[in-house]
C-alpha cells in the first residue's frame, strides 16, 4: 500500500464508533524501517478557523482492521494525544 492510498482512508474509533479524520503522516522506527505510529490531526480550534492543538499519534499495535475505505483503530483518546507545539 501507498502512503497516498493510506491518507484517503478514514480512521475510526471500534470504542466509540468516532471518526477520528485522515491519516496525515507517519512515524517510522529508524532502525528496521517498520511503520510505529499513524499520525491523523487533532480537530481544528474555533468553529475550524484556526488551526489545532493536537494531534493523534496511534500505536499500530492499536489498529484492529485496515479496509478498503477506513482504518478500524481501538484507543482511548486522551492516551494517544500530543500537544502541537
Amino acid at each position: 500500500m501507498r502512503f497516498c492510498e493510506f491518507q484517503k482512508k478514514e480512521v475510526i474509533n471500534v470504542c466509540d464508533c468516532k471518526c477520528l479524520g485522515n491519516v496525515c503522516d507517519l512515524e517510522f522506527d529508524e532502525h528496521d524501517g517498520c511503520i510505529r505510529t499513524i499520525i491523523v490531526p487533532g480537530p481544528a480550534k474555533f468553529f475550524g478557523c484556526v488551526g489545532r492543538e493536537f494531534e493523534l499519534h496511534i500505536p499500530c499495535c492499536k489498529i484492529v482492521k485496515i479496509g478498503p475505505d477506513i482504518i478500524l483503530v481501538d484507543i482511548e483518546e486522551k492516551e494517544v494525544r500530543k500537544k502541537i507545539q
